[in-house]
């Protein structure tokens, strides 16, 4: 990944779920670019990962916690990039038709973004990054087609989208703008059960004009366009990075 095209230097950014997957590649990239980058996870300490996160300032917060999730904000002191990335499908292996399960999915995919992004937003406002502060929020091909087996999920994602473009209009005057990024089928450990399996994912690569899976590092670029000066005349915007699966109609 050449992150080289983009200078965050001194900016601070928070990326949440920042310490697996797609939350990781961005969140490397962007301290790559110079940031000073906060990640969040659900272990105590970032010792607990495997991954090397010392690069990072991490801090614990369950996404479903309402209290976790006001102490976040309260240990931010500035702030020019936030990144929703932190997401869950079937929490603690639970069907999502359980309508129990189906309220949690929304919660850690949908209602802790738009806490945490209205918990920040005076922090947000306050930011001197050249083309403003940046909302960037993780949407999923989920947002726009059905995933049968996740209901609650792709409800969750739909409302992302739409969140992005009614906080884009709302936050506009405060110098923040909003967009998201829509990754399509990326290696991640949300994804890694279904990989192992052609009959579920030879359907999606004989869609997908690429032919093959993403990798986290190829979403994290498009993440760091939106929250640059790069894309200063954009906003309420959801990029779909996804190997042209949604091309097909």
């Amino acid at each position: 990944m050449n992150s080289t095209t983009f200078h965050f230097t001194g900016a601070n950014v928070l990326v949440t779920g920042g310490s697996n997957g797609i939350g990781l590649a961005i969140a490397t990239a962007f301290a790559s670019a110079g940031a000073n980058v906060i990640i969040t996870g659900t272990r105590q300490t970032a010792a607990d990962y495997e991954n090397e996160l010392s690069q990072f300032t991490y801090r614990q917060c369950n996404m479903s916690n309402k209290q976790e999730i006001a102490d976040l904000t309260q240990s931010i002191q500035k702030l020019d990039v936030l990144v929703n990335n932190a997401g869950q499908v079937m929490p603690n292996g639970g069907d999502e038709y359980n309508p129990d399960v189906f309220e949690e999915t929304l919660q850690i995919n949908i209602s802790a973004a738009f806490r945490l992004t209205q918990l920040l937003k005076p922090l947000l406002s306050q930011s001197v990054l050249p083309g403003g502060a940046s909302v960037i929020n993780l949407a999923s091909l989920a947002s726009f087609f059905a995933v049968e087996f996740v209901p609650g999920y792709g409800a969750a994602k739909a409302a992302v989208v739409q969140m992005t473009k009614t906080l884009a209009v709302h936050y506009a005057s405060n110098n923040i703008r909003v967009n998201a990024v829509a990754p399509g089928l990326v290696a991640s450990n949300m994804t890694a059960p279904m990989l192992g399996f052609d009959a579920m994912t030879k359907p999606h690569l004989d869609r997908t004009p690429l032919r093959r899976v993403g990798q986290p590092d190829e979403i994290a670029p498009a993440v760091l366009f939106l929250a640059s000066d790069a894309s200063r005349f954009i906003t309420g915007h959801t990029l779909v990075a996804d190997g042209g699966f949604s091309a097909k109609g």
